[in-house]
């Protein structure tokens, strides 16, 4: 009775300690942890391996050099993503995100490559890093003024910022012979089709893998109909490790310094909105040492990536979309994504056959994936308070600020250069609009008054307007979702 009883003690201790446990670090099967972690993969391959061919290319480097490129661009990303997502000591946030290698710094890095190659290029990310990585522990702080009213309109335009890369693949991809035509179209459909349909008839694990069904399954369509080309998966390497310094010692030019780290700058920024909204997914706790940890971890993979050949790492945002979609929360998916990277980063030939998937085959599942971030931005809004504040006039004018790079991309080109690198991404723009509305807002209390809102000079229902505005207490107070991303 006695081992009985101690037996059903440990059972209900156990119990207890899952049920308390944070919920990215729950534990899977080794089955579920590849076949998720490789969905994760084959929802960024894309992200990952452009920038690599737009700036080898500005660069004009040879084929067999760009390759090295997309190979260390892949290695380098699976070694930051195990980071962030294990974590070192001080260095990663251990959440379920993604590194892989940031858009926000190509044009800057083409810039530079197109004039003087890529060694000034090597140099700058690897001094902007370290400017990164000491200004980590001050940039987390900041956290504090992401509430939900700013934390929402960041989350809602990264994912509208998005969706363009996924209606540019549904046609066909940037270059294409065939861009926009209605078998790529079609394509990208039939892609998202199977992926709803899926959705929709099951539960569990399969409903879990519908986007990487989805992919395996409009792949194979493809094949079929003549727009899969796995013709070039035996040519090259089958292994082949990424060299150290093959393009040669970095250089250091001031200019290029100087624009690497204002793109810098907006990356972290954009990584902090991402650990932020990825923290608001998993429904855990997200402080300023958390992110500090999580920019660390950033900051790291990009000074020390240069030395492989590779370029600027951060959170990608459609694999925040990814854990939204699924509610798949265990950092160790995230982790196995990694590790799967990796394989591909010394293991060409797999590499391979993952980017010959085509590409109206990634733009169907791109469109759910990057739509679920907005709408879970939308849910996050859904909690703020837009009685008697200026809440409503914050979302209003971050989201337009923020949709300008999308609806209008030469809006900036005339303004400084510094200016035109931090408002020519929707998602930084965003970010910068929304914090400084909040803390002149919400934050600074100095001439707050009640009836501010919007709301006091709308009729209610019968048509009449307010009498009395709300409590004035209420003016500038942070909603109960707000007060937990801030803990």
């Amino acid at each position: 009775m006695k081992l009985r009883r101690n037996a059903t003690a440990r059972s209900t201790a156990a119990e207890a300690e899952v049920r308390t446990g944070r919920p990215e670090d729950e534990k899977m099967p080794f089955l579920q942890l590849v076949l998720y972690g490789l969905q994760h993969i084959l929802t960024m391959y894309g992200g990952v391996i452009a920038p690599p061919l737009i700036v080898g290319t500005a660069a004009k480097l040879s084929p067999t050099d760009i390759a090295l490129l997309v190979t260390a661009g892949l290695f380098v990303s699976g070694l930051a993503t195990l980071l962030q997502t294990l974590g070192i000591g001080r260095f990663g946030a251990r959440l379920p995100i993604v590194q892989g290698i940031s858009f926000a710094s190509v044009s800057t890095m083409v810039a530079i490559a197109s004039t003087d190659g890529l060694r000034p290029v090597f140099g700058a990310i690897i001094v902007a890093g370290v400017i990164g990585l000491v200004l980590s522990s001050f940039f987390a702080q900041l956290v504090r003024l992401f509430p939900a009213v700013v934390t929402g309109t960041i989350i809602t335009v990264i994912g509208l910022s998005l969706m363009p890369v996924a209606f540019t693949w549904a046609m066909g991809g940037a270059g294409s012979k065939s861009l926009g035509s209605m078998s790529n179209i079609g394509l990208a459909g039939l892609t998202l089709l199977i992926i709803l349909v899926i959705s929709r008839l099951f539960q569990g694990a399969i409903s879990r893998l519908s986007i990487l069904i989805g992919i395996v399954a409009g792949t194979a369509v493809a094949a079929l109909l003549g727009k899969a080309n796995f013709s070039n998966i035996g040519s090259g390497n089958i292994v082949a490790v990424p060299p150290v310094l093959h393009f040669g010692s970095p250089t250091f030019q001031i200019g290029a310094i100087v624009s690497m780290t204002i793109v810098i700058l907006v990356i972290m920024t954009e990584t902090t909105a991402d650990i932020i909204a990825i923290g608001e997914i998993v429904e855990t706790k997200v402080d300023a040492r958390r992110v500090a940890d999580g920019l660390r971890a950033d900051m790291a993979s990009t000074a020390i990536s240069p030395l492989l050949g590779s370029f600027p790492c951060s959170a990608f945002a459609q694999n925040v979309g990814l854990v939204a979609l699924t509610r798949i929360k265990s950092r160790y998916v995230v982790a196995m994504g990694g590790a799967i990277l990796v394989l591909l980063g010394l293991l060409p030939v797999v590499g391979r056959v993952v980017a010959a998937i085509p590409f109206p085959v990634l733009g169907g599942a791109g469109i759910v994936l990057f739509g679920t971030v907005a709408a879970s931005g939308i849910r996050t809004l859904s909690k703020v308070d837009f009685s008697d504040n200026l809440n409503l006039v914050i979302v209003a004018t971050a989201i337009g600020l923020g949709v300008i790079p999308i609806a209008a991309p030469k809006f900036w080109d005339a303004f400084p250069k510094g200016v035109a690198v931090v408002m020519d991404s929707g998602i930084s723009a965003a970010a910068v609009t929304a914090v400084l509305l909040n803390l002149l807002f919400n934050e600074i209390q100095a001439g707050n008054r009640p009836g501010a809102s919007v709301f006091a000079a709308v009729p209610d229902e019968r048509g009449s307007l307010p009498v009395d505005p709300p409590d004035e207490g209420r003016s500038a107070q942070p909603t109960a979702a707000a007060k937990e991303t801030t803990t």
